[in-house]
């Protein structure tokens, strides 16, 4: 037993107005941990509060994009933590006095290097650098105490490039619970695709099989993307598809997501590559089932509930959209279940047994 301890959690990569995968993932483990330490949030913006429990102090530092992250750990020192959770792999560890336990969630951009839109270019530029060889990577994981990772797929890639010798604890990513929708109640034929257009993400492939989906009665159908859009994507996707095939909802709420999911007859991915896939455990908890590519990471996700297809194939797409329409009835009902195998309290109890062991580690160590 390690004793009650005060635990600093890096939240400074919550967005501002709306999360993406990462911050929905510290906001999420944020809100579910045990309350068995005690706990300190680290932000680098004050608007970051709004996603955090009102019952935890809060202390700034600087961000995590700043000159200053190598030496981030001699602000923290400062706070007397025994221990600093992070939610991605780039905290500096030098001269801290802490055990640190650090995320990798995904090595993809060692196969696709297109850094995220979003980042400064000074940013993008040492993102691809960073990404060209595995020593940069190696140095961070091995300079922390524990490293988390968010699913079976990524710790197997870790162990295969050797990329720690630092325990690897996996805290899946999850959705919140929702009442799912009646198996019985009827649907749409559309499409729900929710994620960034970037090339990996394979976008095309989704558009290109709509016009593929037609049957004897003529009937169309339709994939509705659900993210933010360039007008040079938005543009280009249009070009591939029958006019009124694809609908942008340019960023839609919660609420329009999940009105437009529980009508849909799947939700659609054909990813080259991910890290996880928080859109498939969302819709099978919906009761939505899933048709996506066939990639390790969603076979975990999925099992033998969803339809898998290759990515490089539009009809393949098709194939598999009207594989689940054959048996979409029971799809519906399998998907509840396996959604629920991922949950926020489990894997913050996950989070926080990896910032235990590190702690006592450490301190067998001295």
């Amino acid at each position: 037993m390690t004793g009650r301890l005060r635990i600093g959690i890096d939240c400074r990569y919550l967005r501002i107005e709306r999360h993406d995968g990462i911050s929905r993932f510290t906001a999420s483990i944020v809100e579910h941990l045990p309350r068995r330490h005690d706990y300190v949030l680290l932000v680098s913006d004050d608007r970051q509060r709004v996603w955090l429990p009102d019952d935890l102090p809060v202390e700034r530092i600087s961000a995590p994009t700043s000159a200053l992250e190598p030496f981030v750990a001699r602000q923290v020192n400062r706070l007397d933590l025994d221990a600093v959770f992070s939610p991605m792999q780039t905290m500096g560890a030098r001269g801290r006095h802490y055990a640190l336990v650090l995320t990798l969630h995904d090595l993809i951009y060692y196969r696709n290097r297109t850094p995220p839109r979003d980042l400064a270019w000074p940013i993008r530029l040492g993102w691809r650098a960073f990404h060209l060889a595995w020593f940069p990577q190696r140095a961070l994981l091995n300079g922390a105490d524990g490293v988390v990772t968010v699913s079976e797929t990524t710790r197997a890639l870790i162990a295969e490039h050797h990329l720690t010798r630092r325990p690897v604890t996996v805290a899946y990513n999850a959705s919140t619970p929702v009442e799912p929708r009646d198996p019985d109640g009827g649907r749409d034929r559309t499409l729900v695709y929710m994620g960034s257009f970037m090339p990996y993400k394979n976008v095309e492939t989704l558009v290109r099989a709509i016009p593929l989906l037609r049957d004897g009665t003529g009937a169309d159908w339709t994939l509705h993307c659900m993210s933010r859009v360039s007008e040079a994507d938005r543009a280009r996707l249009t070009a591939l598809a029958p006019v009124g095939a694809v609908v942008f909802h340019d960023g839609a709420s919660d609420e329009e997501y999940q009105a437009v999911l529980r009508r849909a007859t799947a939700l659609v991915t054909a990813s080259h590559d991910e890290g996880f896939g928080i859109p498939l455990v969302e819709a099978m908890g919906v009761g939505t089932p899933v048709a996506v590519s066939d990639i390790p990471i969603f076979r975990e996700i999925g099992g033998d509930v969803a339809e898998y297809f290759d990515p490089s194939s539009p009809a393949a797409v098709a194939a598999a959209v009207h594989r689940l329409e054959a048996r979409w009835p029971s799809a519906s009902r399998a998907s509840v279940p396996e959604a629920r195998r991922f949950d926020w309290a489990d894997s913050a109890e996950r989070v926080l047994e990896a910032v235990e062991a590190a702690v006592a580690a450490r301190r067998r160590q001295r």
